[in-house]
């Protein structure tokens, strides 16, 4: 049977080059073995638009590349952090682009998948943020702008992201239970696949008296990366590590 790997959160940069080479480590030791690999948000830790040009960002697009040139399925999903990928950067790299969420039938499990912010519903200012910096105007106007005003203000807006969350109750800024079944509901899904919230764990929940599951991805580090793994093993929480090859 073949396998499909699961990543989120991995926050690339170039101030992070540990996680960047292990990243790199991983599509080419790991996800190349599996038929399709889905990246679900926040594959960078900030991201201005598709012409921004840098060694690090090259260094993944070409890694990436390779990965979907050698057979291995590549889907991708906004995050907070890099909600501006475009089509060019999936032209270049051979990926998909995924709607949050997207519905997927895996192992015959009707599997839903989402970034995990928008199921963040105590939290009224993110949310409201949200809605601003997604509207098509907005992300227009902001397009438009010479990249070094688009990255002062990005990395403005992070600066008060991270004190505003500083303030913050932990319980605000976790998934709401009731966001999560609703979702899960309206869309038919017994199973939900989501990062954002850096709290990897595997919820169990029940749904209309049928068995469900939450799987919550892990951040990722330089010196480890965690992964979901569904293929002919089973679904399997996996950790890689810079001296791991598989």
């Amino acid at each position: 049977m073949s396998e499909t790997l699961f990543i989120s959160d991995l926050h690339l940069s170039g101030e992070r080059p540990g996680t960047v080479q292990l990243f790199r480590r991983f599509l080419s030791k790991r996800a190349n073995q599996a038929e399709r690999l889905y990246i679900l948000g926040d594959l960078f830790d900030l991201w201005v638009g598709d012409d921004l040009q840098t060694e690090s960002i090259t260094q993944i697009k070409t890694a990436l590349h390779q990965l979907s040139r050698g057979g291995t399925e590549l889907a991708l999903m906004h995050g907070n952090r890099d909600f501006l990928i475009g089509e060019r950067f999936c032209t270049e790299t051979g990926s998909l682009l995924l709607e949050d969420p997207t519905l997927i039938d895996l192992q015959g499990i009707p599997t839903l998948l989402m970034h995990g912010d928008l199921l963040c519903t105590d939290d009224l200012a993110y949310q409201a943020f949200r809605r601003q910096v997604r509207d098509p105007d907005f992300i227009q106007h902001f397009l438009s702008l010479p990249i070094a005003e688009r990255i002062a203000t990005a990395k403005a807006y992070r600066a008060k992201s991270g004190e505003a969350n500083s303030m913050k109750a932990d319980e605000i800024m976790d998934v709401n239970q009731q966001a999560v079944e609703a979702v899960m509901r309206q869309h038919g899904a017994l199973c939900l696949i989501h990062g954002h919230t850096h709290r990897p764990d595997l919820h169990p929940l029940k749904l209309n008296g049928q068995a469900a599951q939450r799987y919550v991805l892990a951040e990722w580090h330089a010196d480890r990366g965690g992964y979901l793994s569904v293929g002919s093993a089973g679904w399997r929480i996996g950790t890689f590590t810079p001296n791991l090859d598989a």
